[in-house]
Protein backbone atom coordinates (compact mmCIF):
# COMPACT_ATOMS: atom_id res chain seq x y z
CA UNK A 1 0.00 0.00 0.00
CA UNK A 2 2.59 2.47 0.82
CA UNK A 3 4.21 1.61 -2.36
CA UNK A 4 1.11 2.40 -4.27
CA UNK A 5 0.57 5.94 -2.27
CA UNK A 6 4.22 6.97 -2.78
CA UNK A 7 4.06 6.35 -6.34
CA UNK A 8 1.16 8.22 -7.11
CA UNK A 9 2.32 10.86 -5.39
CA UNK A 10 5.23 10.90 -7.75
CA UNK A 11 3.14 10.84 -10.68
CA UNK A 12 0.93 13.80 -9.36
CA UNK A 13 3.98 15.40 -8.51
CA UNK A 14 5.49 15.00 -12.37
CA UNK A 15 1.79 16.27 -13.75
CA UNK A 16 1.82 19.69 -11.40
CA UNK A 17 5.40 20.66 -12.73
CA UNK A 18 4.24 19.91 -16.59
CA UNK A 19 2.53 23.29 -16.94
CA UNK A 20 5.48 24.55 -18.92
CA UNK A 21 4.53 25.83 -22.65
CA UNK A 22 1.07 26.52 -22.08
CA UNK A 23 -1.18 29.46 -23.00
CA UNK A 24 -1.43 31.37 -19.78
CA UNK A 25 -5.15 30.60 -17.92
CA UNK A 26 -6.04 30.27 -14.28
CA UNK A 27 -5.30 26.53 -14.58
CA UNK A 28 -1.75 27.57 -15.73
CA UNK A 29 -1.11 30.34 -13.01
CA UNK A 30 -2.41 27.97 -10.22
CA UNK A 31 -0.13 25.36 -11.19
CA UNK A 32 2.91 27.42 -11.67
CA UNK A 33 2.31 28.30 -8.16
CA UNK A 34 1.85 24.87 -6.77
CA UNK A 35 5.01 23.84 -8.87
CA UNK A 36 6.63 26.83 -6.12
CA UNK A 37 5.39 25.43 -3.57
CA UNK A 38 3.46 28.46 -2.86
CA UNK A 39 0.03 26.50 -2.56
CA UNK A 40 -1.24 30.16 -0.43
CA UNK A 41 -0.67 31.81 -4.17
CA UNK A 42 -2.37 28.77 -5.96
CA UNK A 43 -5.47 29.58 -3.56
CA UNK A 44 -5.27 33.04 -3.64
CA UNK A 45 -5.36 33.04 -7.46
CA UNK A 46 -8.30 30.89 -7.29
CA UNK A 47 -10.17 32.75 -5.24
CA UNK A 48 -9.67 36.35 -7.25
CA UNK A 49 -10.51 34.39 -10.34
CA UNK A 50 -13.84 32.85 -8.86
CA UNK A 51 -14.90 36.40 -7.86
CA UNK A 52 -13.89 38.00 -10.80
CA UNK A 53 -15.79 35.08 -13.15
CA UNK A 54 -17.47 33.09 -11.16
CA UNK A 55 -17.54 29.37 -11.05
CA UNK A 56 -16.42 28.14 -14.50
CA UNK A 57 -15.02 24.77 -15.54
CA UNK A 58 -11.56 25.78 -15.79
CA UNK A 59 -11.64 27.09 -11.85
CA UNK A 60 -13.08 23.43 -10.89
CA UNK A 61 -9.45 22.20 -12.43
CA UNK A 62 -7.27 24.65 -11.14
CA UNK A 63 -8.96 23.75 -7.77
CA UNK A 64 -8.46 20.07 -8.81
CA UNK A 65 -5.08 21.20 -9.23
CA UNK A 66 -4.31 22.26 -5.58
CA UNK A 67 -6.07 18.92 -4.32
CA UNK A 68 -3.38 17.01 -6.23
CA UNK A 69 -0.54 19.55 -5.31
CA UNK A 70 -1.40 19.71 -1.60
CA UNK A 71 -1.10 15.39 -1.89
CA UNK A 72 1.85 15.55 -3.60
CA UNK A 73 3.50 17.71 -1.08
CA UNK A 74 1.87 15.60 1.83
CA UNK A 75 -0.08 17.82 3.17
CA UNK A 76 -2.85 15.49 3.55
CA UNK A 77 -5.37 18.13 5.58
CA UNK A 78 -5.28 20.38 2.40
CA UNK A 79 -5.41 17.95 0.03
CA UNK A 80 -8.64 16.62 1.88
CA UNK A 81 -9.94 20.35 2.15
CA UNK A 82 -9.52 20.99 -1.68
CA UNK A 83 -10.41 17.86 -2.82
CA UNK A 84 -13.77 18.69 -1.03
CA UNK A 85 -14.04 21.96 -2.05
CA UNK A 86 -13.44 21.22 -5.72
CA UNK A 87 -16.11 17.97 -5.49
CA UNK A 88 -18.78 20.41 -4.70
CA UNK A 89 -17.89 22.71 -6.98
CA UNK A 90 -18.16 19.82 -9.66
CA UNK A 91 -21.38 17.99 -8.72
CA UNK A 92 -23.12 21.56 -8.62
CA UNK A 93 -22.12 22.30 -12.20
CA UNK A 94 -22.99 18.91 -13.55
CA UNK A 95 -26.71 20.30 -12.48
CA UNK A 96 -26.51 22.63 -15.77
CA UNK A 97 -23.62 21.18 -17.60
CA UNK A 98 -22.52 18.05 -19.33
CA UNK A 99 -19.45 16.16 -18.47
CA UNK A 100 -18.88 14.91 -22.08
CA UNK A 101 -18.91 17.90 -23.88
CA UNK A 102 -16.66 19.53 -20.68
CA UNK A 103 -12.89 18.64 -20.41
CA UNK A 104 -11.98 20.82 -17.73
CA UNK A 105 -14.84 19.82 -15.48
CA UNK A 106 -14.21 15.84 -16.33
CA UNK A 107 -10.95 16.41 -15.10
CA UNK A 108 -12.00 18.36 -11.78
CA UNK A 109 -14.25 16.01 -10.33
CA UNK A 110 -11.88 12.87 -11.41
CA UNK A 111 -9.01 14.45 -9.85
CA UNK A 112 -11.38 15.23 -6.60
CA UNK A 113 -12.79 11.65 -6.19
CA UNK A 114 -9.00 10.62 -6.52
CA UNK A 115 -7.33 12.59 -4.07
CA UNK A 116 -9.88 12.10 -1.73
CA UNK A 117 -9.62 8.57 -2.11
CA UNK A 118 -5.85 8.69 -2.23
CA UNK A 119 -6.37 11.00 1.45
CA UNK A 120 -8.04 8.16 3.04
CA UNK A 121 -5.67 5.22 1.86
CA UNK A 122 -2.78 7.33 3.16
CA UNK A 123 -4.43 8.20 6.87
CA UNK A 124 -4.38 4.29 7.19
CA UNK A 125 -8.34 4.48 6.02
CA UNK A 126 -8.17 1.70 2.92
CA UNK A 127 -11.82 0.24 3.24
CA UNK A 128 -13.02 3.65 3.31
CA UNK A 129 -11.07 4.40 -0.15
CA UNK A 130 -12.29 1.19 -1.49
CA UNK A 131 -15.94 2.17 -0.43
CA UNK A 132 -15.57 5.89 -1.49
CA UNK A 133 -14.18 4.79 -5.41
CA UNK A 134 -17.00 1.84 -5.21
CA UNK A 135 -19.89 4.59 -4.41
CA UNK A 136 -18.57 6.82 -6.98
CA UNK A 137 -18.48 4.41 -9.64
CA UNK A 138 -21.93 3.64 -9.46
CA UNK A 139 -22.75 7.16 -9.50
CA UNK A 140 -20.23 8.35 -12.69
CA UNK A 141 -19.99 4.42 -13.91
CA UNK A 142 -21.59 5.43 -17.49
CA UNK A 143 -18.83 8.68 -17.55
CA UNK A 144 -16.53 9.53 -18.83
CA UNK A 145 -14.27 9.85 -15.50
CA UNK A 146 -15.21 5.59 -15.17
CA UNK A 147 -11.66 4.54 -16.24
CA UNK A 148 -10.04 6.95 -13.96
CA UNK A 149 -11.97 6.10 -10.78
CA UNK A 150 -11.54 2.34 -11.55
CA UNK A 151 -7.83 2.58 -11.91
CA UNK A 152 -7.68 4.25 -8.62
CA UNK A 153 -9.82 1.07 -7.04
CA UNK A 154 -7.58 -1.01 -8.95
CA UNK A 155 -4.47 0.27 -7.44
CA UNK A 156 -5.94 -0.55 -4.19
CA UNK A 157 -7.70 -4.06 -4.82
CA UNK A 158 -6.49 -5.61 -7.98
CA UNK A 159 -3.19 -7.21 -6.57
CA UNK A 160 -3.38 -10.76 -5.27
CA UNK A 161 -7.42 -11.27 -7.01
CA UNK A 162 -8.08 -13.24 -9.96
CA UNK A 163 -7.41 -11.20 -13.19
CA UNK A 164 -10.43 -9.85 -14.74
CA UNK A 165 -11.72 -11.74 -17.79
CA UNK A 166 -10.95 -10.65 -20.69
CA UNK A 167 -13.86 -9.70 -23.88
CA UNK A 168 -11.84 -11.24 -26.78
CA UNK A 169 -15.02 -10.45 -29.32
CA UNK A 170 -12.52 -8.21 -31.81
CA UNK A 171 -8.92 -8.35 -32.00
CA UNK A 172 -5.97 -8.07 -34.55
CA UNK A 173 -3.80 -10.95 -34.61
CA UNK A 174 -4.17 -14.74 -33.09
CA UNK A 175 -7.79 -15.38 -31.46
CA UNK A 176 -7.37 -13.79 -28.14
CA UNK A 177 -7.03 -16.43 -25.15
CA UNK A 178 -9.28 -16.81 -21.91
CA UNK A 179 -7.00 -16.20 -19.10
CA UNK A 180 -8.61 -19.29 -17.65
CA UNK A 181 -6.71 -21.11 -20.63
CA UNK A 182 -3.06 -19.40 -20.23
CA UNK A 183 -2.91 -20.64 -16.41
CA UNK A 184 0.52 -22.10 -16.05
CA UNK A 185 2.07 -19.25 -18.09
CA UNK A 186 2.80 -15.85 -16.56
CA UNK A 187 1.08 -13.39 -18.52
CA UNK A 188 1.59 -9.78 -18.96
CA UNK A 189 -1.26 -7.35 -19.96
CA UNK A 190 -0.01 -4.44 -22.39
CA UNK A 191 -2.93 -1.98 -22.60
CA UNK A 192 -1.40 0.74 -25.36
CA UNK A 193 -3.42 2.94 -27.63
CA UNK A 194 -2.11 3.77 -30.95
CA UNK A 195 -1.47 7.48 -30.44
CA UNK A 196 0.39 6.91 -27.33
CA UNK A 197 4.33 8.11 -27.25
CA UNK A 198 4.60 6.44 -23.56
CA UNK A 199 3.76 3.25 -25.11
CA UNK A 200 5.96 3.34 -28.00
CA UNK A 201 8.67 3.79 -25.06
CA UNK A 202 7.33 0.87 -23.08
CA UNK A 203 7.68 -1.41 -25.93
CA UNK A 204 11.40 -2.29 -26.97
CA UNK A 205 11.16 -3.34 -23.03
CA UNK A 206 8.25 -5.53 -23.23
CA UNK A 207 9.99 -7.08 -26.63
CA UNK A 208 13.33 -8.00 -24.48
CA UNK A 209 11.25 -9.92 -21.97
CA UNK A 210 9.03 -11.73 -24.06
CA UNK A 211 11.85 -12.57 -26.09
CA UNK A 212 13.96 -13.49 -22.77
CA UNK A 213 11.68 -14.89 -20.88
CA UNK A 214 9.03 -16.87 -23.58
CA UNK A 215 10.55 -20.58 -23.28
CA UNK A 216 10.14 -20.13 -19.64
CA UNK A 217 6.07 -19.65 -19.80
CA UNK A 218 6.14 -16.10 -20.27
CA UNK A 219 2.86 -14.93 -22.83
CA UNK A 220 1.88 -11.10 -23.80
CA UNK A 221 -1.50 -10.12 -24.51
CA UNK A 222 -1.73 -6.43 -26.07
CA UNK A 223 -5.42 -5.09 -25.57
CA UNK A 224 -6.06 -1.81 -27.00
CA UNK A 225 -9.20 -0.02 -28.38
CA UNK A 226 -10.66 2.85 -30.37
CA UNK A 227 -10.71 6.44 -29.86
CA UNK A 228 -12.82 7.32 -32.57
CA UNK A 229 -9.65 9.00 -34.38
CA UNK A 230 -6.72 8.65 -36.08
CA UNK A 231 -3.54 10.74 -36.84
CA UNK A 232 -3.25 14.28 -35.53
CA UNK A 233 -6.81 13.64 -34.16
CA UNK A 234 -8.49 13.59 -37.66
CA UNK A 235 -12.04 11.77 -37.15
CA UNK A 236 -12.47 8.15 -38.44
CA UNK A 237 -14.86 5.38 -38.93
CA UNK A 238 -14.34 1.99 -36.71
CA UNK A 239 -13.05 0.23 -39.94
CA UNK A 240 -10.43 2.96 -40.89
CA UNK A 241 -9.73 3.56 -36.92
CA UNK A 242 -8.85 -0.30 -37.21
CA UNK A 243 -6.81 -0.33 -40.08
CA UNK A 244 -4.81 2.39 -38.36
CA UNK A 245 -4.07 0.06 -35.48
CA UNK A 246 -2.82 -2.56 -37.41
CA UNK A 247 -0.50 0.13 -39.00
CA UNK A 248 0.74 1.16 -35.90
CA UNK A 249 1.14 -2.00 -34.30
CA UNK A 250 3.20 -3.27 -37.45
CA UNK A 251 5.63 0.04 -37.33
CA UNK A 252 5.88 0.45 -34.16
CA UNK A 253 4.92 -2.67 -32.45
CA UNK A 254 6.33 -5.69 -34.34
CA UNK A 255 7.19 -8.34 -31.72
CA UNK A 256 3.00 -7.83 -31.15
CA UNK A 257 2.26 -8.98 -34.60
CA UNK A 258 2.22 -13.02 -33.89
CA UNK A 259 0.44 -11.58 -30.28
CA UNK A 260 -3.46 -11.27 -29.42
CA UNK A 261 -4.52 -7.92 -29.28
CA UNK A 262 -8.24 -7.60 -28.18
CA UNK A 263 -9.85 -4.39 -29.42
CA UNK A 264 -12.07 -3.04 -27.59
CA UNK A 265 -13.72 -0.22 -25.05
CA UNK A 266 -14.41 -3.21 -22.19
CA UNK A 267 -11.20 -4.25 -21.50
CA UNK A 268 -9.73 -0.92 -20.80
CA UNK A 269 -12.62 0.23 -18.31
CA UNK A 270 -12.66 -3.33 -16.91
CA UNK A 271 -8.93 -2.29 -15.92
CA UNK A 272 -9.37 1.01 -15.45
CA UNK A 273 -6.90 2.20 -18.52
CA UNK A 274 -7.27 5.68 -18.06
CA UNK A 275 -3.39 5.77 -18.59
CA UNK A 276 -1.11 4.08 -20.99
CA UNK A 277 0.13 2.51 -20.96
CA UNK A 278 -1.34 -0.09 -18.14
CA UNK A 279 0.99 -2.99 -17.36
CA UNK A 280 -0.89 -6.00 -15.43
CA UNK A 281 1.07 -9.18 -14.42
CA UNK A 282 -1.01 -12.33 -14.00
CA UNK A 283 0.61 -15.22 -12.30
CA UNK A 284 0.38 -18.96 -13.49
CA UNK A 285 -2.60 -19.07 -11.23
CA UNK A 286 -4.73 -16.39 -13.02
CA UNK A 287 -3.82 -14.01 -10.07
CA UNK A 288 -2.76 -10.19 -10.48
CA UNK A 289 1.02 -9.73 -8.80
CA UNK A 290 1.14 -6.57 -10.55
CA UNK A 291 -0.81 -3.67 -11.58
CA UNK A 292 0.90 -0.54 -12.88
CA UNK A 293 -0.47 2.20 -14.58
CA UNK A 294 2.53 4.43 -16.83
CA UNK A 295 5.81 3.14 -17.94
CA UNK A 296 7.95 0.42 -15.84
CA UNK A 297 12.13 0.37 -16.69
CA UNK A 298 13.41 -2.94 -17.87
CA UNK A 299 15.43 -3.73 -14.54
CA UNK A 300 11.99 -3.54 -12.28
CA UNK A 301 9.62 -4.82 -14.64
CA UNK A 302 12.16 -7.82 -15.28
CA UNK A 303 12.24 -8.44 -11.66
CA UNK A 304 8.58 -9.00 -11.10
CA UNK A 305 8.45 -11.15 -13.85
CA UNK A 306 11.28 -13.22 -12.32
CA UNK A 307 9.59 -13.37 -9.38
CA UNK A 308 6.83 -15.06 -10.88
CA UNK A 309 8.65 -17.74 -13.52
Amino acid sequence: MRRIIIGLAIAAAAAVGAHAQQPRTIITEVRAAIAAKDFAKGEALAEADRAARGVTSELIEAMSWLARGTYAAGQLDEAARFSADTYELAVDALKTRRMEDDRNLEIGLGAAIEVEALVRAARGDRSSAVYFLQREIEKYGNSSVHKRLQKNLNLLTLEGQPAPALDAGEHLGPAVPALEDLKGNVVLLFFWAHWCPDCKTQAPVIDALLQKYRAQGLRVVAPTQRFGYIVRGTNADPDAELRHIAKVRDQSYPFLRDEAIPVGEANHLRYGVSTTPTLALVDRQGIVRLYRPGNMTEADLDAAIRKLL
